[in-house]
């Protein structure tokens, strides 16, 4: 149930059309705990008459329930996410609420205001056009305020309401007022947050929501509802400025039309107008702005159209078409802020699949620059990220990307890390700026490459990675694999977990962020062999799943051979040759795989060996044989 208006009597086809042209606000709630922010938002969408008559009822149930006569609690329970995770035992990370008037349409993002739930309120106020900062009149700008307003910044949101709630309860005082507005100014001011319009309120009793109060006569400001529906947003900013089209869907060629999808993400567009295709820069003309309406002689920042182009340019999905007198910039490397949504830390050097408008790719921390307490604003040196922190990393690509800084364009510069194997979002970010060298680094063509390496020695380059416990048997069942190669003619070089850290790794420990940089290390060097030309053999313990498949997707498919040495714990832990897990279990030794740091056993390797059943001699007979079914040998 939406705004009552006469023309639903009178003329319900006019109704829909006016409804339909309305303007959307989006705008995200913020404050600390119990500062009245569920009965800000109850309040309206009552006085927008959202609510249903069901709910009426309920609330008026919970109210008799609770002894209470309508109020704070009516309000509270009709919007309180946080009160129905807890009771219904599920996770509610955003809840939206929709609501319209005469003027516009509103979605209001509702987080909850706890510390814990940063990353809800980063996913809420991601879309956000404003937000309403609430403060308890009667306790001032907290830390939870300062928090909310830094990440309100960073998410860059242009447009705040402070709105100093529960003044009933500080006698509508002026000098509470402004002294609150002085102290949350200043602050404001060391963050870059601008564009603040204060407003004294009281949710509870409806002062200054949809009407001027007579209980503050010495407030000239706008009323809260009188402001949501008279904001500018930012969509007339983004229509004046370059044209992108981040390109979602591309119709097959072997259809007669051929044109690419998207959402305008910023400018103008008219057929004629000359557009660049990035990252791979080719030009062309547009022919076509065609839509389910009919063709369009302009399209602005905001609609979803089909493009045609006036030449046969390659044009894949995650492409952005650009004006050709601006476009977008073009790189592989960035430093960016990062929010951190995972429970499981974020390790430089872990691989994650990275999410930037409709173009997903390879990316790594390469680099935590530092986090913030978002409490104080310090920055704080830091190797990883836990869950909810904030920091500024750099991030490296597998291939460019068309991007604007997201202070420029909010679509073009946000994007999501996505965990490799559970598919679970981990990590939000906002790209700042291309690094250097991003722009002066780039790869040297040779003339003697990997084909012609391998021609040469006669053989198919790959890699035989070998993985499991310690005291497995990896280390022995590698050394006579290579023996048994070459003695066959190959030409291989085994790299062995112990060796490389003599050298190569010598510089790192064994926590979980220096065995995921030890695997980095081992699986770019490995890289580098496969091409020029050899058979690698790698003997590492390699306990975690998502470094091994970053080792495995730098080389070619079919050129990595994952070999499982899968003896059980009990059995390592009995050989314990070189004493390792009797340290490990009196306490000497931390972070010893399979006593007090996990491994992730393989799910599909290609081989899978058990030296608790077989001899190493005879578990090398059977690499050798898969070898060369797999036509890794001949």
């Amino acid at each position: 149930m939406s705004h009552v208006s006469e023309l639903i009597a009178t003329d319900i086809g006019a109704y829909l059309q006016q409804h339909a042209h309305k303007s959307l606000l989006r705008f995200i709630t913020c404050g600390s705990v119990d500062d009245g922010k569920s009965t800000l938002i109850g309040r309206l969408l009552y006085d927008a008459k959202m609510l249903f008559e069901d709910q009426l009822a309920a609330i008026e149930a919970d109210s008799r329930k609770w002894g209470t006569q309508g109020g704070d609690i009516d309000f509270a329970l009709l919007v309180d996410g946080l009160a129905a995770e807890r009771e219904q035992g599920i996770t509610i990370d955003v809840a939206y609420r929709y609501f319209s008037t005469e003027r516009r349409k509103f979605i209001v993002a509702d987080t909850p205001g706890h510390e814990q739930y940063t990353r809800n309120m980063v996913t809420g106020a991601s879309t956000a056009d404003v937000a309403v900062i609430l403060i308890d009149a009667r306790k001032g700008v907290l830390t939870q305020t300062r928090r909310h307003s830094y990440l309100v910044s960073l998410i860059g949101i242009r447009r705040v309401v402070l709105a100093i709630n529960k003044m009933d309860l500080v006698g509508y005082s002026q000098a509470t007022f402004e002294r609150i507005v002085d102290d949350y100014r200043a602050f404001a001011r060391q963050i870059g947050l601008e564009g603040i319009t204060a407003i004294p309120l009281s949710a509870l009793k409806g002062d200054n929501m949809l009407q001027p109060s007579h209980q503050t006569p010495w407030f000239r400001g706008p009323t809260l509802m009188g402001w949501l529906e008279t904001v500018e947003v930012d969509e007339g900013r983004l229509q004046q400025g370059p044209l992108r089209l981040p390109v979602q869907w591309v119709n097959r060629p072997d259809l007669d039309f051929r044109g690419f999808a998207g959402r305008l993400a910023g400018g103008q567009v008219r057929p004629g107008d000359r557009v660049r295709i990035q990252p791979s820069g080719r030009e062309s003309t547009v022919a076509r702005i065609v839509t389910a309406e009919g063709d369009l002689p302009l399209a602005v920042a905001g609609q979803s159209v089909t493009l045609t182009l006036a030449d046969e340019v390659d044009v894949s999905r995650g492409d952005v078409i650009s004006g050709a007198d601006g476009p977008a910039e073009v790189a592989d490397q960035f430093e960016a802020t990062l929010v951190w949504m995972a429970d499981a830390p974020m390790y430089p050097g872990r691989p994650y699949l990275m999410k930037i408008g409709a173009r997903t790719v390879n990316a790594t921390i390469t680099e935590p620059k530092y986090r913030v307490n978002v409490n104080t604003m310090e920055h704080l040196a830091a190797k990883q990220l836990a869950l909810n922190e904030i920091g500024e990393v750099n991030l490296a690509l597998d291939r460019p990307i068309a991007f604007d800084p997201y202070a420029d364009n909010r679509e073009m510069g946000g994007f999501i890390l996505i965990d490799r194997l559970s598919h679970a979002t981990v990590g939000a970010g906002m790209l700042r700026f291309a690094l250097r060298r991003s722009h002066n680094i780039h790869l040297q063509h040779v003339d003697v490459d990997k084909a012609a390496r391998a021609t040469q020695k006669g053989q198919r380059p790959g890699v035989v990675w070998f993985t499991g416990l310690s005291g497995a048997g990896k280390s022995t069942i590698a050394n006579l694999v290579e023996k048994r190669l070459h003695a066959m003619g190959h030409h291989t070089y085994l790299l062995d977990g112990d060796n490389v850290r003599h050298g190569l790794c010598k510089d790192l420990g064994f926590t979980e962020a220096d065995r995921v940089e030890n695997i980095r290390r081992v699986a770019e060097l490995a890289r580098l062999m496969v091409d020029a030309g050899l058979i690698v053999i790698t003997a590492f313990i390699s306990p975690f799943r998502a470094e091994r498949a970053m080792a495995r997707g730098l080389v070619a498919d079919g050129e990595f051979i994952e070999v499982f040495v899968d003896t059980p714990l009990d059995v390592a832990e009995q050989r314990d040759v070189k004493g390792l897990y009797k340290k490990a279990r009196r306490g000497e030794l931390k972070n010893f795989t399979g006593i007090d740091s996990p491994y992730e056993a393989p799910q599909m390797p290609e081989l899978r060996v058990n030296t608790s059943t077989g001899s190493a001699d005879e578990a090398a007979d059977v690499v050798v044989a898969r070898l060369r079914e797999l036509g890794l040998i001949a």
